[in-house]
């Protein structure tokens, strides 16, 4: 069971850049405590936009984001993200890696490393420690970026596109590893995904944004209760349904967008 509180609000939440690019308009939508929720949509909806904005990292331009009802106005320690392309140091080695976070807010060196040691093990990266990203595949980099964000042990764990990135093998090994941690120790998720197929997988919820400027379309309960197997997923007959309903709501605006291509083109 998720939690019954809301973790993350945003209300009517708008972001411009420079004078006419709206990234989303009047977005709405909360986050209940310990909740996975994913999120797909059109490209350049502003999803990951959004995550930034939620982190902190970038303003809204217009309404309020608030994480446990304080407003969003810079990172927050309770909030971690990970992003697509895994944002490792190359000079620094894995250990190092997971541990950055923790030296900057100033967690003292022993204790420090003994939990980068365990969210390491975690992710199943033990005997790596010492290793530098190059020396390791895209899915076992992937693997530090999410133990460097564990290991600050955040009340949000904001994902954008996390598995974009590693072959489609590689992608179903870190989705189930995702799940088995996050059942484990549940923090409230929010997944930016591509793929309906994972939303479905990873998601309590699945919010469908429209094209640009975003703005939730709808909201979608998964019926799939936790501990999750992907494999009997893929079996059961409502995945299919709830593939076809939420392709069926981006179908809809994708057409839309190449008739104003087309006709805009003459």
């Amino acid at each position: 069971m998720t939690g019954t509180g809301v973790m993350i609000a945003i209300e009517g939440g708008t972001k411009v850049f420079g004078e006419d690019v709206v990234a989303f308009d009047d977005f709405n939508l909360d986050v209940r405590e310990r909740e996975a929720l994913c999120i797909v949509g059109p490209s350049g909806c502003g999803k990951t936009t959004l995550l930034r904005c939620i982190d902190g990292l970038i303003p809204l331009t217009r309404g309020t984001i608030r994480v446990r009802d304080e407003v969003v106005t810079r990172p927050h320690p309770s909030v971690a993200l990970v992003f697509q392309h895994f944002g490792l140091f190359p000079w620094m080695t894995v250990v190092d890696n997971v541990a950055y976070g923790l030296r900057v807010s100033g967690v003292k060196k022993e204790e420090r490393l003994a939990r980068a040691e365990r969210y390491i093990q975690m992710v199943d990266l033990t005997g790596f420690e010492k290793k530098y990203p190059y020396q390791l595949s895209g899915g076992m980099q992937q693997r530090v970026g999410l133990a460097r964000a564990l290991a600050m042990e955040p009340e949000v764990l904001l994902m954008d596109e996390p598995f974009a990135s590693v072959d489609a093998q590689t992608r179903e090994i870190l989705q189930e590893q995702l799940l088995q941690i996050w059942e484990t120790n549940r923090r409230t998720m929010v997944f930016i995904t591509h793929s309906i197929e994972e939303a479905i997988l990873m998601g309590d919820r699945v919010a469908v944004l429209s094209t640009r400027p975003g703005r939730v379309k709808q909201i979608i309960d998964i019926p799939f209760g936790h501990p999750r197997k992907i494999s009997e997923i893929f079996e059961d007959a409502r995945f299919g349904e709830l593939r076809n309903q939420i392709w069926g709501q981006l179908r809809a605006d994708a057409s839309a967008e190449l008739t104003i291509t087309v006709d805009a083109e003459g």
